[in-house]
């Protein structure tokens, strides 16, 4: 490397094949078991030669690992030490789902020689993941340093099914944030208590070294994207695709019903990932679908392929929130706010929905809409089927009696058994820089996860408002303090409008 740190790597080369094109993983995670396998082996097989690389501080590799912060002088400095080996072709392609995309991004603009990207439940940047919403994604933050300060010891092999429990009893431990990494690991770990240290400062030198994000319009190599309805990375994966399509570019992007974790993108990602290398490495484009966007509806339980995303033909239907807890496409009359407290020594839980490693997929949400801290908003019985694809927003108008609080809004599917799945979800951290009216009231907006899902007639449609999703992200104490030592924690009155002035509403992207 620039600094005289040596990596370690391995070279995969397929029989009797002379300079074939080359494919470069770099990952974090060890090179050898599964990785080997699914990578090296299964590419080498395929008439590619595989280089598979640990990344600084790990496996073997020198120096110390800096989570995100050395990727793009490594990767460089690797791109040329590849270029002066015997074995190299002129071109080369990456591959890797999630920190093994993320080490793609933040090279991808600077290396002409390379090709092509096959990029999986990542993005170009993670800041956003890690302050969802203006918020802290507590508990799969604390799932990754678990798990990564894990992996080298005498077990490091079941880390990964370690690091979710150990985290869910570090953060209901009842110790302060800035201690759960003890809890957790036994010791501080450095990148979690950088991410609590760097919270509310997008702008930081610290954040900016690690943000590829402004570069993804400049990247030339062909790229395939592949991500999950229920993953954690889904709304910036989204972003680098419509930075592509703005700069005239057409990556091929698929999305399927799988969480972070899940196992089940990994064969697809691979045989997309080895269609895309042959027809941008080999020149064979019969591997390549009609169409770039493939998209798995669920609900319908079925593929669908469209020619870009956002769908073209969806149009955006405002579900309003109306007097008497109910949801519908009419604005409301005149009307009272509906109330509820939050109160953060006491904070509204979470069912589902995105977290890095653990099962995401939808779950039954009864038992949290029957808690007095969660508003819930029930459309009428669907007559005909309503298929919602694409981003997902929320207009709500609000008054808290805290300048400093959480939204949070969600959308479920009610089957007509009375079961309450979630399909998205979305929060926003309100700040003072939130400007009420004269009344005290805000219009806030909140993004939503994206969606690709079929409300089936007989079913309806709800919506949850609250102020919490305990532990996914941390109790907001109603008093604007850093995160990190424990400090007053005061309970805050939430009200949301639904009249004609302040039509609070979701916003779904309708067929």
């Amino acid at each position: 490397m620039h600094d005289g740190v040596r990596l370690l790597a391995d070279l995969y080369t397929p029989v009797g094949v002379s300079r074939p094109p080359t494919i470069l993983i770099r990952s974090p995670y060890g090179r050898a078991g599964m990785i080997g396998w699914m990578y090296g082996k299964f590419f080498a097989r395929q008439g590619f030669q595989v280089v598979v690389q640990s990344c600084r501080g790990g496996f073997g590799s020198g120096g110390l690992l800096d989570p995100l912060g050395d990727e793009h002088e490594d990767g460089l400095a690797t791109v040329a030490w590849m270029r002066a080996q015997p074995w190299y072709g002129g071109s080369f392609a990456m591959h890797g789902p999630s920190y093994l995309g993320f080490t793609q991004w933040a090279i991808a603009a600077e290396t002409p020689d390379l090709r092509a990207m096959a990029t999986q439940v990542t993005a170009s940047c993670f800041r956003d993941a890690a302050y969802v919403g203006g918020s802290f994604a507590l508990e799969s933050s604390l799932i990754w340093t678990t798990l990564t300060a894990g992996m080298e010891g005498r077990i490091g092999g079941a880390s990964a099914l370690l690091a979710p429990r150990r985290t869910r009893r570090a953060v209901l431990s009842g110790r302060p944030l800035d201690q759960l990494d003890l809890v957790s690991a036994g010791r501080p770990l450095r990148f979690f208590q950088d991410l609590l240290a760097h919270h509310g400062e997008p702008a930081s030198p610290y954040w900016l070294k690690r943000d590829f994000s402004g570069s993804v319009e400049r990247v030339a190599a062909e790229v395939t994207m592949t991500g999950g309805w229920y993953d954690v990375f889904l709304p910036w994966q989204l972003k680098d695709y419509a930075a592509m399509r703005a700069a005239g570019r057409q990556p091929y992007l698929t999305i399927g019903p799988w969480y972070h974790a899940d196992v089940r993108h990994g064969r697809i990602a691979n045989a997309d990932a080895l269609a895309w290398f042959r027809a941008h490495l080999l020149g064979d484009p019969s591997g390549l679908r009609p169409e770039p966007v493939r998209l798995f509806v669920t609900g319908a339980n079925e593929w669908r392929d469209f020619p870009d995303w956002p769908v073209p033909g969806t149009r955006t239907r405002r579900w309003h929130l109306q007097p008497g807890f109910n949801l519908g496409p009419e604005n409301a009359g005149a009307s009272s706010p509906d109330g509820y407290r939050y109160d953060p020594r006491h904070p509204t839980p979470v069912l589902g929905g995105p977290v890095l490693i653990g099962n995401s997929e939808p779950r039954d949400n009864r038992r949290l809409e029957a808690r007095r801290d969660v508003l819930v908003y029930t459309s009428p019985t669907l007559t005909e089927d309503a298929d919602v694809i694409g981003p997902v927003s929320a207009e709500l108008y609000v008054r808290t009696s805290r300048e400093h609080t959480d939204l949070v809004v969600r959308v479920c599917d009610v089957h007509p058994d009375g079961v309450s799945m979630n399909v998205c979800e979305g929060l926003r951290r309100l700040t003072p820089a939130d400007v009420a009216d004269a009344d005290g009231v805000r219009r806030v907006l909140v993004d939503l996860w994206p969606i690709g899902h079929r409300f089936k007639r007989g079913h309806q449609i709800r919506v949850h408002v609250a102020s919490g999703a305990y532990p996914r992200i941390p109790r907001n104490p109603g008093t604007g303090q850093a995160l990190g030592p424990d400090g007053p924690m005061v309970a805050s009155d939430q009200e949301v409008f639904h009249d004609p002035s302040r039509p609070s509403a979701v916003l779904l992207p309708q067929l």
